[in-house]
């Protein structure tokens, strides 16, 4: 097969494997809060999710994992120069780091189908976090084909997630404070005496 094919066949199965390693921590978070629900919405929440993750997982995460790997090990073959590239060596531990991030997700995966609750909501948007860092590394090292300057990519990532949270952080107070002051001010006007 010619090698723009394969490599084109490599980047249509990155893109749905990491659509799905983004969508399962969703649905992780999802069904950990409902774990608060109230029964019966509780168990319908628990059900749909469950069956939601399990389709998301093995229709198309896992067999993308192995597609990507497929169609990259045959790109590697068909050009083994690539391996004495640098670039090409980070990538390749980036790579390995996702394969254990997907690992990690298969463990919690496991958990949550037998109704194993061990981590909670915002431990899981933290972890979801992970998979957007790996991804941003190695689309700058393919692109930018240097073993150090994807560096500042990534940097510059986590800068922008930093702010964002502290924005989030700040919305989040900002409408606490807001709403504390709306339920102030209605406790007092009911509190007045009308006949005054």
């Amino acid at each position: 097969m010619d090698f723009l094919y394969v490599k084109a066949l490599h980047i249509i199965f990155v893109v749905t494997w990491f659509a799905g390693l983004f969508y399962i921590p969703r649905l992780f978070i999802y069904q950990t809060e409902a774990e608060t629900k109230l029964e019966p919405a509780k168990s319908i929440l628990q059900t749909q999710f469950k069956l939601m993750s399990k389709r998301l997982w093995y229709i198309i995460t896992w067999p993308s994992a192995i597609l990507v790997s497929v169609f990259g090990f045959w790109m590697l073959y068909q050009n083994p120069y690539y391996l004495e590239e640098p670039w090409m060596l980070v990538k390749l531990a980036f790579v390995l780091a996702l394969y254990f991030y997907h690992g990690f997700c298969q463990y919690i995966y496991k958990q949550l189908q037998q109704d194993l609750v061990k981590y909670s909501a915002f431990q899981l948007r933290i972890f979801n976090e992970i998979s957007t860092i790996i991804l941003f590394a190695i689309v700058f090292l393919v692109t930018l084909k240097s073993a150090i300057n994807w560096i500042w990519g990534v940097v510059g990532i986590l800068l922008f997630g930093i702010l964002m949270m502290l924005g989030i952080k700040l919305y989040k107070r900002i409408r606490a404070k807001n709403s504390w002051e709306k339920a102030e001010k209605e406790v007092l006007e009911n509190d007045e005496d009308p006949s005054e």
